[in-house]
């Protein structure tokens, strides 16, 4: 599956943006999506996951009432609507698929990656 993330931008603190992630190729419903990021010099985390159906949603402490992840399998996408942005959100926004929901949390277990969309949040 090819994965293809935009709506990255520059924001100030306390406004919003929605990335989406848009699939192509396998069978996007098969698979549970992530969303992960990365600031510069730090590690790749984890910020939200959804199950194949979206009954299901995890995410990241840090983001937590403040984002919102979906998907609709009609249309092969997967959304990350971020409020209350905050500087300390700014990274480059990565989606991602993968086989199991129970790793979602894993950026190892993760079987295909979109190139990053960044966000930047001023203050």
């Amino acid at each position: 599956v090819q994965l293809q993330a935009s709506g990255g931008g520059l924001v100030q603190a306390g406004g919003s943006l929605r990335l989406s992630c848009a699939a192509s190729g396998r069978t996007f419903s098969s698979y549970v999506m992530g969303w992960f990021r990365q600031a510069p010099g730090k590690e790749r985390e984890f910020v939200a996951g959804i199950s194949r159906s979206g009954g299901a949603t995890y995410y990241a402490d840090s983001v937590k009432g403040r984002f919102t992840i979906s998907r609709d399998n009609a249309k092969n996408t997967v959304y990350l609507q971020m409020t209350s942005l905050k500087p300390e959100d700014t990274a480059a926004y990565y989606c991602a698929a993968g086989a199991s929901i129970t790793y979602v949390r894993r950026a190892d277990a993760m079987d295909y990656w979109g190139k990053g969309t960044l966000v930047t949040v001023s203050s």
